[in-house]
């Protein structure tokens, strides 16, 4: 974690995504602006671009005075990635004291839990929580080269992965292939690997295609069904992994954007959970930047 002191007074809460950023102004524990801009993590874009969405998010909120930032993000692994954050942070509100935490975080804050298991299942995936004695763990979080099973980018390339292997076989497109060509403005299945390893393709592009699984599924689609069911599955083993090194059996809070509003992995995810004895398992109902405010009036000034 990473801090600065300042004055207290108006507060900044930051949700830094793979995909995009969100900010909210706060004062009195009451948001008075909330934007969104590019994203600023530095797994997912350049610090050159980082910086920039950071400037246009501080200015859209007229927060350069701001007194706190609290900052939740993908990538935070140790308390170098945490400086490296602030450090990227600081320049767009100088005064301010910066706080700087994984954003699995966020989940178990806006949860309104002190205790528990946080999963994220956005454009990639973890784990984290803790128990009431302070004790912390975590499963995946590695990033899309050495994980985030269960998440929007592993959607997509499974699905890009199930379209090749169609192709292998000789089998002509189906119902998916042809909404993932359909989604990539493609005509052959052929073309996706090309376009897959296409550096104007990475991976927030993948995760965006996700929906398109997502919506097979409920379309019917059995592959489709397939994946998602795999996703609420490898999501559902790392919550239990945490919550078994940490004692306790819940709460489990699964938020982000794939896990809030796809219906289907939220029943699997319940489902897997609860043959591991686990039932409190609950659904974020507010954006987890909603938990930087908990997290900020938790905290003391260092």
């Amino acid at each position: 974690m990473s801090t600065q002191n300042a004055p207290a007074g108006l507060m900044v809460g930051l949700d830094i995504g793979g995909t995009k950023t969100r900010g909210i102004a706060v004062v009195d524990g009451e948001v008075v602006a909330d934007r969104e801009v590019g994203s600023a993590n530095v797994q997912n874009v350049s610090r050159e671009t980082a910086a920039a969405n950071l400037a246009e998010l501080f200015a859209a909120l007229d927060a350069a005075d701001a007194a706190r930032v609290f900052a939740g993000s993908g990538g935070i692994d140790t308390d170098a990635d945490a400086e490296a954050l602030a450090a990227l942070i600081r320049p767009h509100a100088p005064r301010a004291r910066v706080t700087v935490v994984h954003d699995s975080r966020l989940l178990l804050a806006a949860g309104r839990t002190r205790s528990g298991v946080a999963v994220i299942a956005g454009t990639g995936s973890a784990a984290w929580g803790t128990n009431d004695d302070g004790d912390e763990a975590r499963a995946g979080g590695w990033g899309y080269l050495l994980g985030d099973e269960g998440s929007g980018y592993w959607l997509a390339r499974e699905a890009v992965r199930y379209s090749l292997h169609r192709m292998n076989l000789g089998f002509a497109p189906d119902e998916l292939t042809r909404a993932l060509l359909e989604g990539t403005g493609l005509s052959e299945a052929s073309q996706l690997i090309a376009h897959f390893h296409d550096p104007e393709t990475g991976r927030r592009y993948w995760a965006q295609r996700s929906r398109v699984v997502t919506e097979a599924a409920d379309a019917g689609h059995a592959g489709a069904r397939f994946l998602v069911d795999q996703a609420a599955h490898d999501l559902a083993r790392m919550a239990a992994q945490v919550a078994r090194q940490l004692g306790i059996s819940g709460p489990v809070i699964l938020g982000s954007g794939l896990g809030m509003h796809v219906r289907r992995l939220q029943d699997g995810f319940r489902a897997a959970l609860a043959q591991e004895g686990i039932e409190d398992v609950r659904i974020l109902d507010r954006d987890p930047i909603f938990g930087t405010i908990e997290l900020a009036a938790r905290s003391h000034p260092a």
